[in-house]
């Protein structure tokens, strides 16, 4: 009897399987159209010389040497800015003050309410704070600091989730051997959950490599090689912006950047997944241990 309740309650499930089978193989679907028009597009514009060269002729011509330079100087100094700040952030939460405290709580709205936020916001307030009030200007310093503010949410909140998935026992052992709690922050628990903070940081870099209005108001247009974080620069996103809406002839340039730029994302995403395995699978054995 038991076992025919089961069938039942199985065939009853199997329409809503079925639907939900449908949607996402049309999200598939949807993802594998976009990446084969412009891998059909642009993967003609990819060589060397175009990823060492110099735009020319407003990107109609040349490479995007100076466009890559310009987006890895805007990451180095969006993640040099938000990473401390995050991990810091994270420890506070889980190793200084209880999650009832009224601080605690009120970090955690503010940080919920900061990740809902647009981008143009974000943009708007770089513009105004970065740019004009500390006299920054349209600079590679601007875009990557307002950046920083966008992801650092994210950032928190995955540091803050790998901190609290150490064990509890590496913190009684350190303890044990006579630890000061700041030294078993940095000799153990940071170590412990080092794959989880990577993750992390992965993910806020795919979300700031791909970002588009915030840069457009705080590090500019410029696609000249930058000689300083002073200098304005232009990004990969912006780039193809630019050259799908404003250059007349660009769209073959703007496919080989946007093939670019899904290639690093894909290796992004991918390189996230296989650490959030691993750390996955090493965090379950730690529980195991430890139970």
């Amino acid at each position: 009897m038991q076992i025919d309740l089961i069938a039942v309650e199985s065939r009853r499930r199997d329409p809503w399987a079925a639907i939900l089978w449908v949607v996402s193989l049309a999200a598939i679907s949807v993802f594998f159209c976009v990446l084969a028009d412009i891998v059909w597009r642009g993967a003609g514009q990819i060589s060397w010389s175009f990823i060492v060269e110099a735009p020319r002729n407003a990107g109609r011509a040349g490479g995007i040497g100076s466009i890559v330079v310009s987006t890895v100087l805007i990451l180095l100094v969006c993640l040099a800015t938000a990473l401390p700040l995050a991990v810091g952030a994270a420890l506070f939460l889980v190793e200084v003050v209880s999650p009832v405290h009224p601080v605690s709580r009120f970090v955690r709205v503010s940080l919920d309410t900061l990740a809902a936020v647009p981008s143009v916001v974000f943009g708007l307030f770089g513009n105004a704070f970065f740019c004009v009030v500390l006299g920054l200007g349209f600079s590679i310093l601007s875009g990557g600091l307002t950046l920083a503010c966008m992801i650092l949410p994210l950032l928190i909140r995955t540091t803050e989730s790998s901190i609290r998935s150490v064990p509890q026992r590496y913190r009684y052992a350190a303890a044990a051997l006579g630890f000061t709690k700041g030294r078993t922050m940095v000799r153990v628990i940071l170590p412990l959950a080092s794959p989880g903070i990577l993750v992390g940081t992965l993910l806020g870099l795919g979300r700031a490599i791909a970002e588009t209005v915030v840069l457009v108001f705080t590090s500019g247009y410029v696609d000249r090689m930058p000689s300083s974080l002073l200098d304005s620069g232009r990004s990969l996103s912006i780039h193809i912006f630019d050259l799908s809406m404003n250059v007349p002839g660009g769209e073959p340039a703007a496919y080989g950047t946007a093939v670019m730029l899904v290639c690093v994302l894909l290796v992004i995403n991918g390189v996230v997944l296989c650490l959030a395995k691993l750390w996955k699978s090493r965090t379950g054995l730690n529980v195991a241990t430890a139970a």
